[in-house]
């Protein structure tokens, strides 16, 4: 089993040293900046990430890939395996996740090249400030216009309009999904049901023409590892299948092409036991002040009823300040942990945030057995900034 950190000293943990992600250097939103610098496409955010151009460039996401996981699985995929530490540019090394390390967030960071603080899409659930009603942002539930949401364009959209032929080869159950909307649109999209045509199909792309941008999605590594854990013989059977996918992929590149394989976080297991899995439907203590539980149980955004905020951050700092980094709105924002310290947050994100921000540094969650009772039966949990969750591989191929 892949742990978070030990535990340390019993006293409260600083949200100033958690490790927050490096955005604007080597973070998830920096990729596609990096990899289309080549490509000659105005309007791309600006990004310290020095990755070779390339004509042909296409990324390759596997949900739930963290660096850890597969540093921790060479025999289970051989071939990513040997792509780690092999680059001279800023490949072969981890990126972080944006926070907190979810796949809406994430997608949201890749796709537009932005932050948290700015896309907006800042955990699995956050409240929307304009209905006071708990948003969740993969399903898209309550409906929101996703434009309104997240109102700036995504690189695929930059890139088609600087002529760069640009495509999507996914599932096509997410064509038409409000995060593909608002986070991976532009060009064309293809779908396809299997990761073998995805594969074939994103090779025939990026030789399409002579400017090209590609990206491809594979989500079954991720399903399998919450549903029987990052531990299980079933997890790293997909984790094989993520292998030769990938090298399937790597084979077909046409001439003049970068393949840029990456994740959108980790995962880490935790056992089903009421030390490791707090329960806030459970607990007088944590929900005392709480008009809504957001996030995640390895991130939660808490928002206080009218007045209580104050009393709700000094409740979260006693009792769980030792095993998690619990943080104001403000702190958190200081930190670095949405965008870069300093950097402002849009002001239609900032009601999103908590007020209160409780993050995992060990191997606990803070669970919800009534309100969340599907993703409180999960195994394997994301969320947090440890380095098993938040940092990612950003392995290169290139032709």
């Amino acid at each position: 089993m892949v742990h978070a950190v030990p535990a340390y000293d019993p006293a409260p943990l600083d949200p100033r040293t958690a490790p927050a992600p490096l955005y604007g250097t080597a973070s998830l939103c920096d990729l596609f900046p990096a990899a289309t610098a080549g490509l000659a496409v105005p309007g791309m955010p600006a990004t310290g990430l020095e990755l070779a151009p390339a004509d042909r460039v296409c990324v390759f996401l596997v949900d739930g890939m963290g660096w850890e996981l597969l540093r921790a699985h060479p025999e289970e995929a051989p071939f990513l395996a040997s792509l780690m530490h092999t680059s001279t540019d800023g490949a072969g090394q981890p990126l972080t996740a944006g926070f907190p390390s979810t796949t809406a967030t994430s997608l949201a960071s890749v796709g537009t090249g932005l932050p948290p603080a700015r896309h907006g899409l800042a955990g699995y659930t956050v409240l929307d400030p304009s209905s006071g009603r708990l948003m969740n942002q993969l399903r898209w539930q309550p409906w929101t216009d996703p434009h309104v949401w997240q109102p700036y364009p995504t690189v695929f959209q930059l890139a088609d309009a600087a002529g760069v032929a640009t495509c999507q080869v996914s599932s096509p159950n997410f064509q038409h999904t409000p995060l593909t909307k608002i986070a991976l649109s532009g060009g064309t999209f293809h779908g396809r049901l299997t990761g073998d045509e995805r594969m074939d199909l994103a090779a025939d792309r990026l030789g399409a023409a002579d400017r090209t941008l590609v990206y491809t999605y594979y989500s079954e590594l991720d399903s399998m590892g919450h549903r029987h854990g990052v531990d299980s013989d079933a997890w790293r059977g997909q984790l094989m299948m993520v292998d030769r996918l990938a090298q399937r992929l790597a084979e077909q590149l046409p001439p003049r092409s970068a393949l840029y394989i990456t994740a959108d976080h980790g995962m880490i297991d935790i056992p089903f036991d009421d030390e490791s899995r707090i329960d806030f439907d459970e607990d007088w203590e944590l929900s005392a002040g709480v008009a809504v539980l957001g996030g995640e149980a390895r991130a939660r955004h808490v928002y206080a009823v009218p007045g209580a905020a104050a009393d709700v951050y000094t409740v979260w700092s006693e009792v769980l300040g030792e095993q998690m980094w619990v943080a104001t709105r403000e702190e958190a924002i200081a930190a670095g942990w949405f965008g870069r310290p300093g950097d402002p947050v849009d002001e239609r994100v900032l009601g999103r945030i908590g007020d209160v921000i409780a993050v995992a540094r060990d191997d606990i969650a803070v669970i919800a057995s009534r309100t969340e009772a599907g993703e409180s039966q999960m195994v394997g949990l994301h969320g947090s900034m440890t380095p098993v969750e938040q940092q990612v591989p950003l392995l290169e191929v290139r032709s």
